[in-house]
């Protein structure tokens, strides 16, 4: 049981990290214990749930990029902040349904917050992308595996 515990912590962890501007993926995490026997419908809460906060991070930092963008220490490129920018001029919050894409679903996120998008609404769109990667990620492997 206490290993069942650290294993969804450790699993909730890696989502929440993937979804912030860490170079990390949660799905081979979230595989290994499918395969391994533990309950689909655990592991697609645990994953979005950790997914959709990590999300949450990137809007924040949206918030605060305009006081914090020329310091050193602040962890987005300038080209990077643009190219958000004008991801999410373009396609507006729609753009936040492609936040389950790796790499290119960060930026949005992150815009979201500088483009003062309403964090119900951001929690909604992304929690639907979130949720919807992890569960076709999960149906595909039901299948594969048999």
């Amino acid at each position: 049981m206490e290993t069942d515990v650290l294993l969804y912590a450790g699993l909730f962890f890696t989502a929440f990290a993937a979804a912030t501007i860490l170079p990390l993926q949660s799905e081979a995490a979230l595989v290994g214990l499918l395969l391994t026997g533990h309950p689909a419908w655990l592991l697609l809460i645990v994953a979005s749930t950790g997914n959709v906060l990590g999300s949450i991070i990137n809007w924040i930092m949206g918030r605060a990029v305009e006081r914090y963008r020329d310091r050193r220490w602040f962890p987005v490129k300038p080209e990077s902040l643009e190219r958000a920018r004008g991801w999410y001029k373009r396609f507006g919050r729609w753009s936040l349904l492609l936040s389950w894409v790796p790499i290119i679903g960060d930026p949005p996120t992150i815009a979201a917050g500088m483009f003062r998008e309403r964090l119900l609404v951001f929690v909604a769109l992304v929690t639907i992308a979130k949720v919807g990667r992890y569960a076709v990620l999960i149906w595909i492997t039901s299948r594969l595996a048999g």
